[in-house]
């Protein structure tokens, strides 16, 4: 439920921003604005916009496949209130923490803007493979799924990779720390549920 609230709330914010370019403009992340104008809202204002339909329609789709089950996972771990709480905390920090590397990065850029929700999204789905680390996740072209376990490591390996190369506009810093934030946030509040995930290979 929770994660069809997020999806929706998304979907309208960026639809509005779409046809309203002064509206978007006050959404973007920009590190500039953030660090020396102390806009802090812009820290997690831009994941509730995107650049256009398939960016939106991208993000989404994968935030439904994993988004449901994520929040499940945390429901068993802390309960159905708290443990969706924690599933909307996770989801809106992670949008501000997958953004802080490029904010030290360009905060002297004035010209340096970002927006869309990837990097939170990666947070979902890292957090998802983080409770069932031997989840099958099906890659575009890719018949067949592959490991959790397998899939995460080439994921971020990819994501450095793509960041040094500075080829694209897609924001692989935050899809990077998006995704080790998503990983290690049900630690930060149980520790102890290392012993769930070492379950999945020491049997």
């Amino acid at each position: 439920m929770i994660t069809y609230v997020i999806i929706a709330v998304t979907a309208i914010v960026s639809t509005i921003a779409f046809s309203k370019r002064e509206f978007l403009s006050a959404m973007l992340f920009n590190a500039y604005l953030v660090y020396h104008h102390k806009k802090i809202w812009r820290l997690f204002s831009h994941g509730f916009v995107h650049g256009s339909w398939g960016h939106l329609f991208f993000n989404m789709l994968t935030l439904y496949f994993f988004g449901t089950n994520t929040d499940l996972w945390f429901q068993a771990a802390w309960g159905k209130v708290w443990g969706s709480v924690l599933f909307v905390l996770l989801y809106v920090s992670a949008i501000a923490v997958s953004s802080i590397a490029d904010l030290v990065k360009y905060r002297s850029n004035p010209n340096y803007n970002a927006l869309g929700a990837s990097g939170a999204v990666s947070a979902v789905l890292f957090a998802s493979v983080f409770f069932d680390p031997k989840m099958g996740i099906y890659i575009y072209l890719i018949p067949i799924p592959i490991p959790g376990f397998i899939f995460a490591p080439l994921y971020l390996i990819y994501c450095q990779w793509m960041a040094r190369r500075g080829r694209d506009n897609i924001g692989h810093t935050a899809h990077f720390w998006g995704a080790v934030y998503g990983f290690i946030f049900p630690l930060i509040f149980q520790p102890s549920l290392i012993h769930h995930f070492l379950s999945y290979f020491i049997k």
